[in-house]
């Protein structure tokens, strides 16, 4: 008779991944402060898992940048430095102005119309001042236009800097004391409807880096 004494060893890589992707969120997204601490019991307590799913999802979180390790083992959302800002920046401005422009050729009406909808949504998040759903939605804005490129690598690229901005970005939504929809949003769609690719690009490097040089400058 066989026996299965292995059964059970996917669930802690289930557990694990479970916290990495809903952690991972929560920092994209601005919940988490710049420089706050985190501890393993604390996010098992939150997740519901031993230390070990936490460890794993810890460790890829640091290995994506989006938290920092001391030599202490003191597990914290980095701290970024003015330099450091304006190179995420930069690559920001290279990547989603390219991937914008793939997704040019492919930007039909219901893309046009969904990018409107989502736009209204940030709206209603600035008038909330709701800052974690603004951040939310701003990058569902951002990640459904791009998904049109069809370049997963370097969607992929982009989303890890948003990971790595996105409790500076929190700070930022304080700083900048938003009343409306970002502008450039706007000349995104129109650049969109219009097929100005170099409109596109313009309004996307504009709209990825205008804020954050707030915090650099």
């Amino acid at each position: 008779m066989l026996t299965s004494p292995r059964q059970s060893e996917p669930i802690p890589a289930v557990a694990h991944d479970r916290v990495y992707r809903r952690l991972r969120a929560r920092i994209m997204a601005g919940e988490i402060s710049p420089g706050e601490a985190l501890t393993l019991r604390g996010i098992g307590r939150e997740f519901s898992v031993s230390m070990t799913p936490a460890r794993e999802a810890v460790r890829r979180l640091v290995a994506e940048g989006a938290l920092s390790l001391s030599s202490s083992g003191r597990v914290s959302t980095p701290e970024l430095s003015n330099e450091r800002i304006e190179e995420l920046a930069a690559l920001r401005a290279l990547i989603e102005v390219e991937l914008a422009s793939r997704a040019l050729p492919r930007a039909h009406m219901a893309l046009i119309e969904r990018l409107q909808a989502i736009n209204s949504n940030v709206g209603e998040m600035v008038e909330a001042r709701n800052a974690v759903g603004y951040i939310r939605t701003n990058l569902e804005f951002h990640r459904t236009l791009y998904l049109r490129a069809q370049a997963p690598a370097m969607l992929a690229m982009a989303e890890t800097v948003w990971l790595q901005l996105g409790p500076t970005m929190r700070a930022l939504y304080g700083r900048l004391n938003r009343t409306e929809p970002p502008h450039y949003h706007r000349l995104i769609i129109a650049a969109l409807k219009a097929g100005d690719e170099p409109g596109l690009r313009l309004a996307v490097r504009s709209d990825v880096t205008q804020g954050l040089k707030l915090l650099a400058g």
